[in-house]
């Protein structure tokens, strides 16, 4: 038994876009249903929800029904959680708050098994299919994906230098934290945020690398592909069911 390809690197390294959808309901259920839906990827957000490491594996396992490939955020640029992250079974990873080359580097080197890396080794993981993989720990540091997360102004004022640092994969933008830096918070479609997402995805496609961005729109989703943009969340799970279920009561409700 060979170890599985990280279909979503592939295909981003060879050029192509990505559409995907943020995961933040934590369901086993919800990760099943989505995965069947024909988007690319689906995120499962551990620093901005209720979701912790153990329930990672869940929703993994889950999301496999579909084609959609998994991407899974840690709290935190931290060795020990991208670890776990690693053995349950995760091949792209999207590294919160990077603000340097130095944070870049350290991100790459905990996925990475040594020497290339100081990633700790399990035997017995899913990732290596409970070790029933012949070759997993040969294959394993080319087939994890590194996307850094820039969140700030000072990062984007190094982004080059980010973007360089081998190993990594992806440059994502969160437009959320990006306009509160910038002083605009709660305001990501200030004129402000707007024109530093559109100058960003320029310099990381200028740096050889792929943009992503996260958008909580059609319209803004489409804008961003526009600019450039290769892995686009065009919508967050919680928002989309609330809002379906909002415009059902208004239905239910109005007046006839």
């Amino acid at each position: 038994m060979n170890a599985p390809e990280n279909r979503f690197k592939s295909r981003l390294l060879a050029g192509e876009v990505l559409h995907g959808l943020w995961m933040t309901l934590a369901s086993p259920v919800a990760a099943e249903a989505l995965s069947l839906l024909g988007h690319d990827w689906l995120m499962f957000d551990t620093e901005h929800t209720p979701l912790d490491v153990a329930g990672v594996q869940p929703l993994l396992q889950a999301a496999a029904a579909g084609r959609a490939a998994t991407v899974v955020r840690p709290a935190w640029n931290d060795p020990v959680l991208i670890k776990r992250v690693l053995d349950m079974g995760a091949q792209t990873l999207l590294v919160p708050f990077v603000q340097t080359p130095e944070e870049a580097r350290a991100a790459v080197a905990a996925t990475r098994y040594p020497p290339e890396g100081v990633r700790g080794v399990a035997g017995l993981t899913r990732a290596s299919r409970f070790g029933l993989t012949t070759d997993y720990f040969r294959v394993a540091n080319r087939e994890v994906c590194v996307l850094v997360q820039i969140e700030t102004g000072a990062a984007l004022a190094r982004l080059e230098e980010i973007a360089a640092v081998e190993g990594v994969d992806g440059v994502f933008l969160g437009p959320s934290d990006l306009a509160a830096s910038l002083g605009h918070l709660g305001q990501p479609g200030h004129a402000d945020v707007q024109a530093a997402l559109e100058d960003a995805a320029r310099r990381i496609l200028a740096a050889g690398k792929a943009p992503g961005i996260l958008a909580t729109a059609a319209v803004d989703a489409r804008r961003y592909l526009g600019w450039g943009y290769r892995f686009v969340a065009a919508g967050v799970d919680l928002a989309l069911l609330l809002k379906g279920a909002q415009r059902l009561h208004e239905e239910v409700t109005a007046e006839n």
